[in-house]
């Protein structure tokens, strides 16, 4: 018996020594790569990133703006921003996309044949980083992006530091371009559905971003001598065919997701008051391709709703209201994902030259501004439209309120942006909220998850602390 245990056992060793030997060879797939290409990762980081914060800035980031109204379904809307239904709750995509584009940056700096990405994913880092901070505040970020060799639970970076510190937003749009400039291989960057590996318009991307960022904390920090350096270099967006964008098409999986859902979502969200106000007191001919005249008006009215209804004791009749325009849905070819334009690049110049952080001509570039946003959505401009209520100097507003208002309204669908802007300047003026969950007052910041309460909770609870229970009334560092 002993002499059997002792072959058997015999035989085992010698098995399992055999399996060792050869386990990680059996057990490879042979067809499987061992990491996914730059070029794939690249092409999925800007499409799900743009796909999905499209959508976010339709049925939330739009609610937050005053764009539109939601009919039910509306806790969001009444700002009981805890409570995200149909959307409302961005920070997912944020992270997903940042740990995925920093593999393409890990990979850069690895592999010799994938340096012409470091550019790239530095630029987009730094794009979502800051749409992120610009959201939330203080949130995970020098601790966050490393997947499987970093820690599941990262502590809160500053908004101060995450904008202004090495490795932050600032930096790495300048490391960005310096990488751009700096590469001198003929290995063309694919994947790339923003420039179709035109890195030159990568350059122009991300002074663009870096004149929006620096006029973002500029109640905080003297940014003007960077902001006036890139102004006079030029090297911006300055044309709707250099805008950072990727079409949506009218067929799936790539038609804007809106197009694809049933009905009923669709007709949920209808054009806000103050969205219809300032249109119509400005007379201004984009209203027909944002919304849809009312059912009951034969074609010629548009009537919006006030944000924030209780859709409980409230009665509504949707013939009566206005629509998203078939841009959103039936002819989703005309829509964009949209990560920075030439036309919004005029209005942060031209806010600047206003203010006198930069010299130069700011009616000038208030008006390319405008006639560039009119082209961008596909509307010719009246001849009479910068003479009249829109006009740059027009009477009973000031000039900075006109820049800031004709950026909100060509920022519909981005419509946290249009949030963000008016949280920093109060512009344009908003209309309180009818059922107002917050005690009448607009939020200024996003909440932060209940995942991370749950999963990050010592580092949630002094971010929590921080900001007064994680209260949405408490402003980010640059809004203080």
């Amino acid at each position: 018996m002993k002499t059997t245990l002792k072959i058997v056992g015999l035989l085992c060793i010698l098995i399992a020594s055999s399996c060792t030997k050869d386990f990680e060879e059996i057990n490879t797939n042979p067809n499987a790569p061992n990491s996914v290409q730059p070029s794939l990762l690249l092409r999925q980081v800007i499409y799900d990133f743009g796909e999905q914060m499209s959508y976010e800035g339709f049925v939330a980031g739009d609610l937050l703006s005053q764009h539109r109204t939601a009919l039910d379904f509306n806790l969001f809307d009444r700002h009981a921003l805890k409570s995200p239904q149909l959307g409302g709750n961005p920070w997912p995509i944020f992270y997903t996309n940042l740990r995925d584009n920093e593999i393409i940056l890990t990979q850069s700096r690895t592999t010799e044949t994938f340096a012409v990405y470091e550019g790239p994913a530095l630029i987009l880092k730094a794009y979502m980083a800051a749409g992120l901070t610009d959201l939330f505040g203080d949130v995970p970020y020098a601790e966050a992006f490393n997947g499987v060799n970093g820690t599941v639970t990262p502590k809160y970076d500053l908004q101060e530091d995450i904008y202004q510190s090495e490795g932050g937003i600032l930096d790495n749009l300048r490391k960005g371009i310096a990488a751009i400039e700096n590469y001198d291989d003929v290995i063309p960057l694919e994947g790339d559905i923003l420039f179709d590996g035109n890195l030159d318009a990568w350059v122009r991307f991300a002074n663009s971003l870096r004149i929006k960022q620096l006029l973002r904390i500029s109640n905080r920090v003297d940014v003007s001598a960077e902001l006036q350096t890139i102004f006079s270099e030029g090297n911006y967006l300055t044309s709707n065919s250099q805008n950072a964008i990727f079409n949506f098409t009218n067929t799936d999986p790539n038609s804007f997701r809106l197009a694809q859902l049933r009905i009923g979502d669709f007709n949920n969200f209808v054009l806000s008051e103050t969205m219809e106000e300032i249109l119509e007191n400005l007379n201004d001919t984009r209203i027909n391709q944002f919304f849809r005249p009312t059912a009951n008006s034969m074609g010629s009215e548009f009537t919006g709703l006030i944000n924030g209804i209780d859709a409980s004791s409230t009665s509504i009749e949707l013939a009566n209201l206005s629509l998203a325009g078939t841009a959103f849905r039936e002819d989703t070819s005309t829509l964009d994902a949209n990560f920075m334009t030439s036309w919004e690049t005029y209005f942060n110049l031209a806010e600047a030259a206003e203010r006198g952080l930069i010299t130069a001509d700011a009616r000038m570039l208030y008006e390319t501004g405008v006639m560039q946003a009119f082209e961008y959505w596909q509307t010719d401009l009246p001849s009479n439209y910068l003479a009249g209520p829109a006009a740059y100097d027009a009477a009973g507003t000031t000039p900075v309120q006109q820049i800031l208002t004709q950026k909100w309204i060509a920022q519909i669908i981005n419509g946290y942006e249009g949030w963000i802007e008016w949280r920093r300047t109060g512009f344009p003026v908003f209309n309180p909220v009818s059922a107002s969950l917050n005690e009448g007052l607009i939020p200024v910041r996003m909440p932060y998850p209940s995942e991370e309460e749950a999963l990050n909770n010592e580092n949630y609870q002094q971010a929590a602390n921080a900001t007064n229970g994680n209260s949405i009334n408490v402003p980010v560092w640059w809004d203080e």
